[in-house]
């Protein structure tokens, strides 16, 4: 924007220098031709009047004064032994042509180049053309200068709208600019205020409303265990065990919803997390579940280069849980999931790929949604908030997470951290 207006401000100025400068230019070319004509009839008009006089003083006069005359000017001058018409001016392409008669049979004539009035004019032009440009000149700058005092307004403006796209809540532009911007201004930090407070207000609600929950939740599973162990009845039994599945769940979906409110709360800064070593302490607690199914884990990469990198506390855990749990719920029984490390000099990348059914492009886009339950295997007994937590997790930690196909058929969960250096010691 701001360089559409420098040129529609030059252009302007442009078009105003060209309605002005070249009327007035022909004008002056117009002026310069009369001046000229006039001037070659005056001096022709004296001359004829030494040659009148026909006397030898002012003939040897009216010599010299043609020599000098030749000398200052491109004109030629002769006189004429005979002449019976009167003064006359004509002007053609190539030469003005004045001729005045001296005597009753004689006359001066000059013939004056019309390429040396064509040469003035030229540096008239040439003068005005050098006048405007340096105008124009003087237009850019001063219009630069107040285009960008105008939209440097526009440009916070722009800036405070991203950061607030990208979820910094904290964003606020300054006041300034002409009453307009200023206006605008005052009600954009109004609204992001507002905003700030509300979505404070509803994370606090959200993190002591799961909290609250979960101690009626577990009691409620405790209970519904000790009945199923007393039930006989084999379609009661299966109610209760139904019922369990479904305390199970929700006790799911309350910590996920825990975890969320503390994630976007973003107390604490991060820290070197040795990702090995988290990665193996999770592969540990998982295979274990995934024995009962014959699902292997298989580990791929830079395993040797001991990554680092930087994370909240506790955050590489819930991610890593998450994402194996996601894995092992899709594989079919003797699957193998793979994780794969690739340490770069920007980022340490972490694969997690599954043998599942995986995903089509549509679900890759809605799995990041809060609540949003796939209609395979994890849709049933999901949340619909363990890709929502991850990258809430990964991305307040300063990376990134993509979904993509896997070699095999299924999904591979691709998560970039920012490495940092490792720390020495066991």
């Amino acid at each position: 924007m701001t360089r559409r207006l420098i040129v529609s401000y030059v252009v302007l100025v442009a078009l105003a220098l060209l309605a002005f400068k070249v009327p007035v230019s022909v004008t002056v070319g117009a002026h310069l031709r009369e001046d000229t004509e006039a001037t070659v009839q005056r001096d022709a008009t004296t001359m004829a009047l030494l040659l009148a006089d026909g006397d030898e003083a002012a003939l040897g006069s009216l010599a010299e004064t043609m020599r000098a005359y030749e000398l200052e000017t491109p004109a030629s001058v002769d006189v004429l032994p005979s002449w019976s018409g009167d003064a006359t001016a004509d002007w053609s392409d190539a030469e003005l042509v004045v001729t005045v008669p001296g005597s009753p049979n004689g006359a001066v004539r000059i013939s004056y180049p019309a390429g040396a009035l064509h040469e003035r004019v030229w540096e008239v032009w040439r003068l005005r053309a050098l006048l405007a440009a340096g105008i124009l000149a003087v237009a850019a700058v001063l219009g630069t200068l107040a285009v960008r005092r105008l939209t440097r307004p526009l440009g916070d403006l722009r800036t405070m709208a991203g950061r607030l796209g990208d979820g910094d809540l904290a964003a606020r532009c300054a006041v300034t600019g002409p009453p307009e911007t200023q206006t605008l201004a005052r009600a954009l930090n109004s609204g992001a205020e507002r905003l700030e407070t509300l979505i404070a207000a509803q994370r606090v609600f959200v993190a002591d409303a799961s909290h609250q929950l979960r101690t009626p939740l577990t009691a409620l599973r405790l209970s519904l265990d000790n009945i199923a162990d007393g039930v006989a009845d084999a379609a009661v039994r299966e109610d209760v065990e139904r019922a369990t599945r479904e305390v199970v769940r929700m006790s799911g979906l309350v910590n996920g919803l825990l975890v969320l409110a503390r994630a976007e709360a973003r107390t604490g800064g991060t820290e070197p997390v040795r990702l090995a070593d988290e990665i193996e302490q999770r592969i540990a607690l998982w295979h274990l579940a995934g024995d009962e199914r014959d699902v292997r884990f298989r580990r791929t990469g830079a395993w040797s280069a001991e990554p680092v990198v930087l994370a909240g506390p506790g955050q590489v855990e819930q991610v890593l849980d998450n994402v194996l749990s996601n894995a092992l719920a899709v594989s079919p029984d003797g699957a193998t999931v793979t994780v794969d490390v690739q340490v770069g000099r920007d980022a340490v990348v972490l694969e997690v790929r599954d043998e599942g059914p995986g995903m089509t492009a549509e679900e890759k886009a809605r799995a990041f949604d809060r609540f949003w339950r796939g209609s395979g295997r994890t849709g049933q007994a999901g949340s619909g908030l363990g890709l929502a937590i991850v990258r809430q997790l990964v991305t307040d930690a300063g990376g990134a997470v993509v979904l993509d196909d896997a070699p095999t058929g299924g999904l591979t969960v691709r998560i970039s951290w920012r490495p940092a250096a490792a720390r020495s010691g066991g």
